[in-house]
């Protein structure tokens, strides 16, 4: 500290001087002051998060335009449903026994039935709504679980709100003897009307 004498007498005047003026600061200021710089390893940490942040977006962004592009892919291969052919064998007639077949409900929708004269495939939709009936071999005959419907042996409705028979399919023995089934060719029984399970030949086989 440096004394300055006002030349009218013996009192001075203190006057602090720069270096004293540091050295009273608190360590914040001086450091202020001074000029302080961030530590390398924290400006090191900052760096990494800003590079995750930046990954983490630029993902989110790539699966978006990844999946906007598949989606429009998509329009160019519509989908399709692997249903099963509506013609098909099912092997001799000699394959079959009296009574019905529950062979082929699970994969065509079939009842294949064999009475003491002849062979013929019962579509299994019931002619209500649509349903798939059971063949109920205790009872001998079929009933639709939807709304009660019931059928004889030969398909013919008798019970429930059924309106008609079930239908039977296209039948026919190919160069080998086998059994061909084509379920888009069906012969009907409408109420009122013609019945074609007797007047139609490929609604049946004759057999022995």
């Amino acid at each position: 500290m440096e004394t300055v004498n006002s030349g009218t007498g013996p009192r001075s005047t203190p006057v602090p001087t720069k270096t004293s003026a540091l050295a009273g600061a608190p360590s914040s200021d001086a450091a202020l002051l001074t000029g302080s710089r961030t530590p390398p390893a924290q400006t090191t940490v900052v760096a990494d998060i800003r590079k995750s942040r930046r990954r983490i977006v630029w993902t989110a962004i790539s699966a978006f335009l990844i999946t906007n592009f598949l989606m429009f892919l998509r329009f160019f291969f519509p989908r399709t449903l692997l249903e099963p052919s509506t013609k098909f064998r099912i092997g001799y007639p000699s394959d079959f026994g009296p009574g019905v077949d529950e062979r082929f409900k699970q994969s065509h929708r079939v009842w294949v039935v064999r009475r003491p004269d002849r062979l013929f495939v019962i579509y299994g939709k019931c002619t209500h709504l649509g349903c798939t009936p059971n063949w109920i071999e205790s009872e001998n005959k079929f009933k639709c679980p939807c709304h009660g419907s019931g059928y004889d042996m030969e398909g013919r409705n008798f019970e429930g709100p059924a309106p008609r028979p079930m239908d039977r399919a296209f039948v026919e023995l190919d160069a080998e003897g086998q059994i061909v089934v084509d379920t888009s060719r069906l012969s009907t029984c409408p109420p009122g009307g013609e019945c074609q399970f007797e007047t139609n030949p490929n609604s049946y086989l004759i057999v022995s």
